[in-house]
Formats: C-alpha cells, sequence, structure tokens
C-alpha cells in the first residue's frame, strides 16, 4: 500500500497551461500517476499532453466523475482563491507547490478546508511519491531517475519518510534505498510556517499503513511538529519505530535556518528541545544526517532478534 497517492486516485492540476504545470503533469504521468483533468481560467477547450482543460474545477469534476487530489501550479498571489475554489468544489485532497505563498492566505486556505473536511499539503512542497505507484509534485525530478533512486515497497523493510525539505526529502529516500531499505511514500510536508498536513498527521497515515514498518524523519528547528510527534508516540498512538535527524543544531534564537518555518523563537522549536522530546519518546535520533540510513537498518535489526 502507500498513503495519499498511488495509481488509483483521481489527479487534476490547476495551473495546467503554465510553464511549470505542463512539465510537471507530463513527469506525473511518465512515472503513473492518473492525471484526468487540469484547469486554467480562460483556456477552456485546449489539451495539455492529450489532458483536457476546463475553466473551472467544477467543470473538471463534473467532466471526469470527481477527482481525489488537486495539484495546485499557479503563481503565489493566486495560490488561496485556487485551493479554495478546489475544496468548495469537492476535491479532498490539495497539494500547494508554490512558495512565498502569504501566511493569511494560508491561514484561510487552512480554515475551508477544516470547514469541508478537507486536507492540504503545503505550500512550499516539492510534493509526494509512493514509488512504483504515482507522485504528486516534483519529488525526484524525471520519472526515469525517481524510478532508480527510489526503492519500491520490501517486505518487512519498508520505511515511510517525510521531511520538511524537498531537496532533503529525495536524499532520505535515496539513501534509505541504497541501504537496502524499500519506501512506502516520501512526503515533504513543506518549508512555511503554516502548513497542511504536518508530522503528526503523516505520521498517523503510515501508522495506519501495513505495508509501512517503520517512519524515518528529516526535522529542524521551528515550530512544534517533531514534539507533538513525540506526544502520539508517548500516548502510544505511533508505535512503529521513528528514526529522525533534526537539521539547525548550531542556529541561534531569531536566525532562520534555510526556510520560514525554521526559525527559533525564544526557547520555542529549539534543535536540543526536538532531539529531548523525540527520544524522550522512544524515536532514534542521529547527530548526522549521513547516519539515518544506518540507524533506520539497526531499527529493523532489533527488531528481528527480539
Amino acid at each position: 500500500m502507500a498513503i495519499i497517492i498511488d495509481e488509483t486516485k483521481k489527479v487534476m492540476i490547476q495551473g495546467i497551461t503554465g510553464r511549470e504545470g505542463r512539465a510537471r503533469t507530463r513527469l506525473m504521468r511518465e512515472f503513473g500517476t492518473n492525471v484526468v483533468g487540469g484547469c486554467t481560467p480562460g483556456k477552456g477547450g485546449q489539451e495539455v499532453e492529450g489532458i483536457p482543460v476546463h475553466d473551472k474545477v467544477s467543470e473538471v469534476m463534473e467532466a471526469t466523475g470527481g477527482v481525489d487530489v488537486s495539484v495546485v501550479f499557479v503563481p503565489a498571489r493566486l495560490v488561496k482563491s485556487a485551493a479554495i475554489e478546489a475544496i468548495e468544489a469537492g476535491v479532498k485532497l490539495v497539494m500547494l507547490v508554490p512558495d512565498r505563498v502569504p501566511l493569511w492566505d494560508a491561514m484561510g486556505i487552512a480554515e475551508c478546508a477544516a470547514e469541508h473536511g478537507a486536507e492540504f499539503i503545503g505550500p512550499n512542497t516539492l510534493g509526494v511519491i509512493s514509488p512504483g505507484r504515482a507522485v504528486l509534485g516534483m519529488i525526484g525530478g524525471r520519472a526515469e531517475s525517481a524510478r532508480q533512486w527510489f526503492n519500491e515497497p520490501i517486505k518487512g523493510k519498508t520505511v515511510g519518510v517525510i521531511s520538511r525539505s524537498g531537496g532533503m526529502s529525495s536524499s532520505c529516500g535515496y539513501y534509505l534505498s541504497r541501504a537496502g531499505l524499500g519506501i512506502s511514500t516520501i512526503c515533504h510536508v513543506g518549508g512555511d510556517s503554516v502548513l497542511g498536513l504536518t508530522f503528526p498527521e503523516v505520521a498517523l497515515k503510515f501508522q495506519d499503513d501495513p505495508e509501512t514498518d517503520a517512519i524515518v524523519l528529516f526535522g529542524e528547528i521551528g515550530g512544534s511538529m517533531e514534539e507533538r510527534l513525540a506526544d502520539l508516540m508517548k500516548a502510544g498512538e505511533i508505535t512503529k519505530p521513528v528514526v529522525a535527524y533534526i537539521g539547525g543544531k548550531a542556529a541561534k534564537e531569531g536566525t532562520r535556518f534555510s526556510h520560514a518555518g525554521a526559525i527559533i523563537e525564544g526557547d520555542r522549536g529549539t534543535h536540543a528541545g526536538k532531539v529531548k522530546a523525540l527520544t524522550g519518546a522512544g524515536a532514534v535520533v542521529v547527530d548526522g544526517f549521513g547516519d539515518l540510513p544506518e540507524a533506520a537498518l539497526s531499527v529493523f535489526a532489533a527488531k528481528t532478534s527480539s
């Protein structure tokens, strides 16, 4: 199995006629994603990669009998209206790829999603990939390279990856695969301070996935996602092994570490605090990113010997 995306999910692209929309639609289809429609206001009646283009999300929903996911490739200033249009049309999962989405816009999207029982990923996300099945967004680059980089699930040795960094999402999957582990899904939640799905929500999805045997995190300073995941572990809601790396160890208060959401404010969101919370909950936390594969392998070795 996989979480969030597989070959059965019907996907639409908002902004499909733009440069990024066209390019990523082609890559998603080449990897196996079931892209069934797209929309760009004023461009209805065209085709992109053989996919019909409509003016509105509601028209795509009507023409396809409904879609499961909408991937948004529009300028940052238009993301809020695009996301809300999709959610109000009945799409239950929206992926927001663009960065620089205004904070208040992200908060408005979150409010709309909560009102309609929908979920969103991002903003500022590279995407989600389930090796051998499908991809959303841009993670993994070209379809050919993504197939080479990421192992498909391996019975008893499969991890789910959650990351706050787009580039490190791919790196995590690559090095874990080279170590001989299978990957169920890699999810880049995004680097902004207000996000849709966060570490705890994605981890709960992996907990419910019978094919995922352990969870690997690439975390960083700022926010409280890692601490909230640790709370779930302590409460027994996450029981699968967790292996984590937390970036930003050397950052000082008020310093932003790469992403908008990676900033220490007072004693909140510190590297030490996150490491303490996760280790206290039973996670294996490594000091160096390069130690993740070995630590993940050791988790499986421990399970085998017990």
